[in-house]
């Protein structure tokens, strides 16, 4: 009802739940539609593949591959186990350590009550590297600062679009349905045609990924005893269909029998075949070491992290290291240090220098006799002082070593003129 133009109604019943969140400004919105993906050359999107008979491939087939599933956990557990730093660019290009700030606090101690940040990254970043899309939840306070990062159900979430404008429609952990704008989620999405529609990069190679199933499939059912082991073949001079029966179930269990002899007794008319696995399917089961060299191109990942260590030996293993550190994990932690800039550090932030990094220094640790002779040389250089670098090995400062030693060349006083001259008297 109005009056003078005002809208007056009756007060809300308390039995209608309460609204968790500011109202959405999207009446439209509308969920954001994949069409026009396949004419750009993305691939399929998850559906059946243009080949007959392959397993259909989703992150929920495609994780059953134990190379896929290796590919994933690797390339979430090291990002999540080193250190998420955030630093601000000064004027005059060198990076400080910022530690007082929400997101550094959220993103390496306690993410949400009783949550640690790196259990949050990881689950994140695995689903971002499984299906192509992870998200955390940020809700933030009256002010605009982050109060904790929360997990979501990966599987779960819709993007809905208004415009320009995307929101995000889940559940959380309290099971309470949610749509919040763009700004309090953190959307991890890979190889984004449109900018906001992540895709799986086993879900673009599917029909690779689909002949791999296929071959996994085939190796469990032969594993299995899902094919066909033998031919019996039976006389017909038995007495009734249930001494035939019986007979046959006699040479079915004496060659199924791991602790038989071997021998099995029949009739003079009577026959028993072995077969063996058809040439089909050793070939399909010969390819699975192919299909995991493919899997590994998919993600970027060296063989030697798969265990492939016929590729390399224990002597090169730090040279397999760093190949690991710049030709896939630089790939990935770029676009997701990239994507968290953008969602958890306001422009100004951005503006005023400040940027999120990962601390690969944890991944590349050196032995007791590298890191000494290192620090040797920084010392001796000169580098660092010495008791920089004994704060490094955790010693205590000492009194002598707050000045910087000299450089070598600059060690040796030149003996003066009268010196010199004197001893030649």
């Amino acid at each position: 009802m109005k009056f003078f133009g005002l809208d007056i109604s009756r007060g809300r019943p308390a039995d209608l739940a309460q609204r968790v969140e500011p109202p959405v400004s999207a009446p439209a919105a509308t969920a954001v539609s994949d069409e026009g993906l396949l004419a750009v050359g993305w691939g399929s999107l998850g559906g059946a593949t243009a080949v007959r008979g392959l397993p259909r491939v989703t992150p929920e087939t495609a994780v059953h591959h134990g190379t896929v599933f290796s590919c994933c956990n690797n390339i979430a557990g090291d990002l999540s186990k080193v250190p998420l730093k955030l630093w601000q660019r000064q004027a005059n290009g060198q990076d400080v350590r910022v530690r007082q700030h929400a997101v550094a606090e959220l993103l390496n101690g306690e993410a949400a009550p009783g949550v640690p940040a790196r259990l949050v990254r990881f689950a994140a970043v695995y689903a971002y590297a499984l299906r192509g899309n992870g998200h955390i939840y940020g809700p933030r306070d009256g002010g605009g600062e982050l109060t904790r990062l929360d997990i979501v159900r990966q599987g779960n979430v819709s993007i809905l679009r208004d415009g320009l404008e995307r929101f995000y429609q889940f559940e959380d952990g309290a099971g309470i349905q949610r749509r919040v704008p763009a700004r309090s989620m953190v959307h991890l999405r890979y190889m984004a045609e449109d900018g906001w529609t992540g895709r799986s990069p086993i879900q673009v190679a599917a029909e690779s990924v689909g002949i791999a199933l296929a071959g996994q499939r085939a190796a469990a059912r032969n594993a299995a005893g899902g094919t066909t082991k033998g031919v019996i073949k039976l006389g017909d001079n038995y007495e009734s269909e249930e001494q035939r029966t019986r007979n046959a179930r006699r040479i079915k269990g004496t060659m199924s029998d791991p602790s038989g002899d071997g021998w099995i007794v029949t009739n003079p008319d009577e026959d028993v075949k072995a077969l063996d696995i058809s040439a089909a399917d050793q070939e399909l089961l010969s390819s699975r070491k192919f299909d995991r060299e493919m899997i590994a191109g998919i993600y970027r990942m060296p063989p030697s992290k798969l265990q492939m260590l016929e590729y390399g030996v224990k002597a090169n293993g730090e040279q397999q290291a760093i190949d690991y550190l710049t030709d896939c994990l630089l790939h990935w932690s770029a676009l997701v240090e990239a994507q968290l800039d953008v969602a958890l550090l306001t422009r100004a932030e951005r503006d005023a220098g400040m940027f999120l990094r990962h601390d690969f220094g944890a991944l590349l640790q050196p032995t007791v006799k590298e890191q000494y002779e290192a620090l040797n040389r920084a010392v001796g250089g000169p580098f660092m002082r010495p008791n920089e670098a004994r704060l490094k090995l955790g010693l205590v400062p000492v009194d002598e070593g707050a000045q910087l030693n000299p450089a070598p060349n600059m060690t040796r006083t030149e003996p003066s003129r009268t010196q010199s001259e004197g001893d030649d008297e």
